[in-house]
C-alpha cells in the first residue's frame, strides 16, 4: 500500500531544528512496506534526518510496534531505518 496522512500525527516538533522531532504513524501496511525507501516521500519537506517515527503496523492482521528514524532525506526521497520492534508480554 502507500502512505496515508490519516495515520500520521506529530508527537513533538523540533523548535528551529535544534532537536529531533517525534512522530507517530499507524497503518495496516507491514513494517517491511513502511520502511521501504520512498514510502514517506510526501513528507520530505517535513522530515529531517534523525527524526523519530513510532510506527504501529500490521503483519498478517497482528499489530506490531516499531521505532524508526529518518536515515536520509535527499532530493525528495525519504528513507527510514528498518525499525526496532517493540516487544511486549501480556502474561495475565
Amino acid at each position: 500500500m502507500a502512505y496515508s496522512s490519516t495515520g500520521w500525527s506529530t508527537v513533538s516538533a523540533s523548535k528551529a531544528g535544534n532537536s529531533v522531532a517525534l512522530y507517530a504513524y499507524s497503518s495496516a501496511d507491514t513494517i517491511g512496506d513502511i520502511n521501504t525507501s520512498g514510502y514517506f516521500n510526501t513528507l520530505s519537506d517535513v522530515l529531517n534526518v534523525g527524526d523519530i517515527i513510532f510506527v504501529r503496523s500490521s503483519t498478517g492482521g497482528t499489530q506490531a510496534v516499531s521505532i524508526c528514524y529518518v536515515a536520509s532525506n535527499a532530493s525528495g526521497v525519504v528513507d527510514v531505518t528498518d525499525g526496532l520492534t517493540v516487544t511486549s508480554t501480556d502474561s495475565d
